[in-house]
């Protein structure tokens, strides 16, 4: 027995309702609480009639009556207002602090053991989600509110991490949309050295060149450390020779070359390529963060991130390797992804913030006006039936993966909820 399973079964009263304390009172829930995952006992608020007397509190679940010794309540004064032990095996008699008997609901053989049973196979076994054989017998309502609700719960996730780049950057909101925006230009695989040219070029320094191109990309590429070598084209060169200005007037250090990744990468997504599209960015647009805060239209929103690599780059991936010619553009799925992992959280989180609603349901309006993004955890969960028709729905099916299926959190899953209890 766990007692994950057992904040379930009290928490949905899922027990028979004929009860007693372990000293033959009658038990009748009005309530069960509400649950507390924070420290201090598991339900608070709970309202109780043990016998005549109707009364309103904490309670705490054990798998044992014994346990409350090995958790040292008995030392917490946060436990001295448990008014019912909840516990699967009453092994031990627990004295308050007055040395009363504290009222115990021994809860063994009060549950039907196959919802147990279903518990522990959705726990214990290897399907790419534990309810794969199941899921597509759940109603739509469930899951399409499930959807809404944990694609909400990814918003707010993902929006901690761009409060704790705020709070590093004393609340500047276009520096910081300007360091998560230079990660998401990394795609995964060069996110972190694309975050850390972003730390080491501040933006303020590119705001000052924003108005030439060719010194944006060479202060990039040279903070990149893209730069080093020496270079048999022209354009590198000028490159080479504008950084080297540029880093000595403002005290700037390179990153090193090597953590950069090339290996495994279709060419367009190169760094250098990537960093010349960024620049061409910084170029279009004197704001960043300021500019994009109020769209209000997709096709708008879009637009604003439809930018090329520099002309040299037509035949080139790389420096002083020629290629057959080809657009560079920044393409459709690309700056979808960017609007999802950026432009999205900063305006759910600007909106949050600041009591500005509009703006929070401005970003999830984004989401459904973009088509569901296409990756190995969205073509799994079409495996099973479920197809997202935005990238709300494809956000929330990450979410219930990675948060609720790979962590086996059927208790706290409406659908592992729906699941466990259908006949």
């Amino acid at each position: 027995m766990t007692e994950e399973f057992l904040y379930y079964i009290w928490q949905y009263q899922l027990y028979s309702h004929d009860l007693q304390t372990t000293e033959g009172h009658k038990i009748i829930v009005k309530n069960p609480g509400i649950r507390n995952a924070d420290a201090g006992p598991d339900f608070n608020n709970a309202m109780i009639r043990i016998g005549s007397t109707l009364w309103a509190g904490n309670v705490e679940i054990h798998n044992k009556s014994s346990d409350w010794f090995i958790h040292h309540h008995q030392n917490d004064d946060a436990y001295a207002n448990v008014i019912l032990h909840v516990v699967y095996e009453h092994d031990k008699i627990i004295l308050d602090k007055n040395s009363i008997p504290l009222q115990t609901l021994e809860l063994s053989g009060k549950f039907e053991e196959k919802l147990f049973n279903k518990y522990q196979y959705f726990k214990s076994n290897k399907n790419w989600v534990p309810c794969s054989k199941e899921v597509g017998l759940v109603d739509p309502i469930t899951k399409t509110s499930w959807f809404e609700r944990i694609s909400i719960e990814r918003l707010e996730r993902k929006s901690k991490v761009v409060e704790e780049v705020l709070l590093r950057n004393k609340n500047d909101w276009e520096l910081s949309f300007y360091q998560v925006l230079a990660a998401n230009f990394g795609f995964k695989i060069n996110e972190q050295p694309f975050q850390m040219l972003a730390t080491i070029l501040p933006l303020s320094i590119l705001l000052k060149h924003r108005n030439n191109l060719f010194q944006v990309e060479a202060l990039l590429m040279g903070q990149a450390g893209l730069l080093r070598k020496d270079f048999a084209d022209d354009y590198p060169r000028q490159l080479k020779t504008e950084y080297s200005f540029l880093r000595q007037k403002y005290g700037l250090v390179p990153m090193e070359t090597h953590l950069w990744k090339f290996m495994r990468l279709r060419p367009v997504n190169f760094p250098t390529i990537r960093i010349s599209q960024f620049a061409a960015l910084i170029k279009s647009h004197d704001g960043l963060f300021s500019n994009i805060i109020e769209s209000r239209d997709i096709s708008e929103l879009i637009s604003f991130f439809n930018v090329s690599a520099s002309p040299y780059w037509k035949d080139h991936y790389t420096f002083d390797v020629q290629s057959t010619a080809s657009a560079k553009k920044l393409g459709i799925i690309s700056i979808r992804t960017i609007i999802i992992n950026t432009v999205v959280q900063f305006m759910y989180l600007w909106g949050t913030s600041r009591d500005k609603q509009q703006y929070a349901d401005q970003a999830i309006k984004f989401l459904l006006d973009i088509p569901s993004e296409k990756n190995a955890i969205t073509r799994g969960w079409e495996k099973l039936s479920i197809k997202p028709e935005n990238a709300l729905e494809s956000q929330a099916l990450l979410e219930l993966k990675n948060k609720y299926c790979n962590l086996k959190k059927c208790l706290n899953c409406s659908i592992g909820l729906k699941l466990l209890r259908r006949e």
